[in-house]
């Protein structure tokens, strides 16, 4: 099986099973005013077949969304690697992009996403509403922000057991957000 399939087939399993992710993960209440980075609390154990939240480094994007990044070469996945969001409204990440492809599982809540073709930095403005899997091409730049009045658990699911990340800049649907913008098309 190659990499794309056994990244839709674990997908597949997931989503058919009704594996909804609810709560805050142990998340506060309120928001940091700044953005931050965390080691797991725990190491990962190569016996178990269970990964835990703990086992897992930890994030926080201004505004609003909070992560889990399980990379799979440290848990013994040799094609996949995991992040996991809670977003709260009007929070996603800043603009970024990845070496690899990457797919968004999101069950339930609605996000506006922007996407950036890299030679003709070109960007595409879309809405759209759970359940949903939205594919990123490698070498993208993209972001997203819960556009919803509830938080959302999402999954990105990447088909390498590394994750590489660099950050462009400041996500710029946060900016058209207050300005109350609603541009673009709904999927």
């Amino acid at each position: 099986m190659n990499r794309t399939a056994t990244l839709f087939a674990v997908m597949a399993t997931c989503i058919g099973m009704g594996v909804y992710a609810h709560g805050d993960h142990g998340h506060p209440k309120k928001a940091p005013s700044t953005s931050y980075e965390k080691p797991p609390q725990q190491p990962p154990n190569l016996d178990d077949y269970v990964i835990k939240l703990t086992q897992m480094a930890t994030f926080y994007d201004v505004p609003g969304e909070f992560g889990h990044v399980m990379i799979g070469n440290d848990h013994g996945f040799k094609q996949l690697s995991f992040i996991i969001t809670e977003t709260r409204p009007g929070g996603g990440p800043p603009l970024h992009v990845h070496e690899t492809e990457e797919a968004h599982v999101l069950l339930s809540g609605t996000a506006t996403y922007f996407v950036e073709e890299p030679g003709t930095k070109q960007g595409k403005i879309f809405t759209v509403h759970g359940p949903y899997i939205v594919r990123i091409p490698a070498g993208y730049a993209h972001t997203f922000v819960n556009a919803g009045a509830r938080p959302f658990n999402l999954t990105a699911a990447f088909p390498d057991s590394q994750l590489t990340y660099r950050e462009i800049g400041p996500n710029p649907l946060i900016k058209l957000r207050a300005l109350g913008s609603t541009r673009g098309s709904k999927q």
